[in-house]
């Protein structure tokens, strides 16, 4: 096989894998592993699918082992630079891997199949690249409302651990008792106690409420939108790259074409002067 047809092929191959008819069916059979996934847990479902459940476990491994290699085809080794299609290599790679003996322990990976939905559609590989991009700011927002946490942690004990020592009678416990206020989760039974007995403790449960609830906890929203704003933009600009690199691709294809008619031609006309 020349260059030119092994070109031909894999960029055959590449529009293949690239149709959105080929990447729904996929979806739809990692949603299948999923559900087999599952049914494998239930021992009622294996004594009476067991054959059938492990026989649909296996084609589906199948299919995902062909997808792979069709990509690997397509795009020789470009298919590594991609964070997600090393991703889904590993995953394939880790189904592969036998259940018995000393790699038992490898078969609760199993479940990490279903995560390839994540790699397969868009949507959610914007969202996840967007909480990876938010990991800096993150740090620095949970460092803010640990310092938040801490300090007011401490006024509370100094100020209602006599008063309240079952929620604030020591650092752990206030510690404990404000992150639950924290999270809004039963808060108001949290400070009653302190409150019922010194009704200016509401303005210091307040206060702690809105810097760490309403400003710092929304700050975490707003670094979130910012990265998933920013991350639309840069897929946008890669599919478009992509675009134009495939239809780069077609246009070499097409210029092979003509050359390789313009030779055949070429050929024929000496042999009709002849």
């Amino acid at each position: 096989m020349t260059e030119h047809e092994v070109s031909g092929s894999r960029a055959a191959v590449r529009r293949l894998v690239e149709h959105p008819v080929f990447q729904w069916t996929i979806i739809g059979v990692i949603l299948l592993n999923a559900v087999v996934i599952g049914l494998e847990t239930s021992s009622g479902s294996m004594d009476r699918y067991g054959d059938l459940i492990s026989t649909v476990s296996w084609v589906t491994i199948a299919i995902f082992v062909v997808e792979i290699a069709l990509r690997l085809y397509a795009f020789g080794w470009r298919f590594f630079r991609d964070g997600w299609n090393v991703f889904d290599f590993l995953v394939v790679l880790i189904a592969l891997v036998p259940s018995a003996g000393s790699y038992s322990v490898l078969r609760v990976l199993r479940v990490l199949r279903v995560l390839r939905l994540l790699s397969t559609v868009r949507s959610m590989r914007l969202v996840v690249g967007a909480l990876v991009a938010t990991v800096p700011g993150m740090a620095s927002i949970a460092a803010l409302l640990g310092m938040l946490l801490y300090i007011f942690s401490v006024m509370a004990t100094q100020l209602y651990g006599n008063i309240d020592p079952e929620h604030f009678g020591d650092l752990g416990k206030a510690t404990l008792s404000m992150f639950q206020i924290t999270t809004g989760d039963d808060w108001a039974a949290v400070v009653r106690p302190a409150t019922d007995a010194e009704p200016s403790a509401w303005g210091f449960f307040i206060l702690y409420i809105v810097l760490a609830t309403y400003i710092v906890l929304n700050l975490f929203i707003a670094v979130a939108v910012e990265a998933l704003d920013r991350e639309t933009e840069e897929s946008n600009e890669q599919l478009a790259s992509e675009m134009e690199e495939a239809m780069d691709d077609s246009t070499a294809e097409v210029l092979a074409a003509i050359a390789d008619l313009k030779a055949q031609v070429a050929s024929l006309e000496t042999r009709l002067g002849d």
